[in-house]
């Protein structure tokens, strides 16, 4: 009797030791959601809070994406361009997918190096863009 209990104990361990293995096999080939990014800032050029409606508060003025273009190019204009730019939670609205996609347009369209914090005090991504090739 006690030996059919010994088999069955040990034909578990080995049932899970081989699963575990496998497992760890497979988990291999994730990758993370998103990357850190190697080269951020100590300061941003431009530092952009979330609103509501897929909205940017800057210096307390709510802005539309098209309005935050504007305001880079009239930089851009003025011989001060913007390099890098900052979003950020704001306070009463968290950061959505309208906000990530309206700053990725921007950092594509203006060329700029657009990074974003979803949360205060975790890590700070860089959102990346592709071109196509032309």
């Amino acid at each position: 009797m006690q030996y059919r209990a010994l088999n069955r104990i040990l034909l578990g361990s080995l049932l899970a030791l081989f699963a575990g293995l496998a497992l760890t096999a497979c988990g291999g080939k994730l990758r993370p959601d998103s990357v850190a990014a190697p080269n951020i800032p100590a300061t941003f050029d431009v530092t952009l809070a979330a609103d509501k409606d897929g909205q940017f508060e800057m210096d307390g003025a709510t802005l539309s994406e098209e309005d935050v273009k504007g305001h880079l190019r009239f930089r851009r204009d003025q011989n001060n361009p913007a390099k890098s730019v900052f979003l950020k939670r704001g306070e009463k609205q968290k950061v959505t997918e309208r906000h990530i996609a309206g700053l990725a347009r921007i950092g594509l369209e203006l060329k700029v190096a657009t990074f974003l914090q979803e949360k205060p005090g975790e890590e700070i991504t860089e959102v990346r863009t592709e071109t196509s090739a032309r």
